[in-house]
């Protein structure tokens, strides 16, 4: 769906992005009571997985001439993935973690534009914003009303339609893996799949919780420019959230002002 926004899809992708974790344990004191809604079920004709070869090759860009938006790599819904979380990796899938993290730990400003597919296959558009650690801004084109903001400790979903802000604990949400000043994946996640092949490096990470259930982030590197692709939010009812990036620019100096969150008045965006 391209140049549409369908409000459910929109508020289903947030909630897998920035919930999985929290939204069924989180304490009334800290959360505002707007409440994170339940994924709706992906249709049955959810469409043909991508193969690598029909993904777009975008390479990491420093202000040069900006790409198309990408097609997404949707994951196959009928993918299994190791339950075991001591799985063991031979030298070439440690070898490919360790690329994943050493870029990962590099980064310290990111740039770009994202495509962002829904489970029930709504696509949204925007720009995002990343200075590590743990500051991110998600704008949203219109006509969606959403824009994500996180400034190290809290994560702020503001929804400018419905005049609603929610907060979470950025500890608690799969953006922290992205965000972390440096990482190692296999030390410091619980990593269920590493494969690679001529296009991506794929990096499957599982969460288990008791009051959730399980919940998958899985990350997708080129493996030829060794840049981020996309990730996939998989929450613990099997849907999937997608979201592709391009145009990336680590280069690009960030106003700090524009991670800065609002507690009283969110309507106009600080910075």
């Amino acid at each position: 769906m391209t140049g549409q926004f369908a409000a459910p899809g929109i508020r289903t992708a947030l909630a897998l992005l920035i919930a999985l974790s929290v939204v069924s344990v989180a304490a009334p004191s800290y959360v505002s009571t707007q409440i994170v809604p339940v994924p709706k079920p992906a249709p049955k004709a959810r469409g043909v997985q991508l193969t690598a070869s029909d993904q777009q090759k975008a390479p990491m860009t420093t202000g040069t001439t900006p790409t198309a938006p990408p097609n997404p790599v949707i994951p196959d819904p009928r993918r299994n993935l190791p339950a075991n979380i001591f799985a063991t990796f031979d030298a070439n899938q440690k070898a490919q973690a360790a690329k994943v993290s050493s870029y990962l730990s590099s980064l310290q400003t990111l740039v770009g534009n994202f495509v962002q597919v829904g489970p029930d296959g709504s696509k949204t558009k925007g720009d995002f914003y990343i200075q590590k650690p743990g500051k991110v801004r998600f704008e949203y084109d219109a006509p969606s009303p959403i824009a994500i903001i996180a400034d190290g400790s809290s994560l702020a979903v503001r929804d400018r339609k419905l005049a609603t802000q929610d907060i979470y604990p950025l500890s608690q949400t799969p953006l922290r893996f992205l965000l972390s000043d440096r990482i190692d994946l296999l030390k410091d996640t619980n990593v269920v799949s590493v494969t690679s092949d001529e296009v991506y490096i794929s990096v499957t990470i599982e969460e288990k919780q008791a009051l959730i259930g399980t919940s998958r982030l899985m990350l997708m590197i080129g493996t030829k420019d060794g840049q981020l692709k996309q990730w996939t939010v998989t929450d613990p009812q099997g849907y999937d959230t997608t979201v592709a990036v391009y145009n990336l620019d680590s280069s690009k100096k960030v106003d700090p002002g524009m991670f800065k969150i609002d507690f009283t008045n969110y309507a106009t965006p600080p910075g």
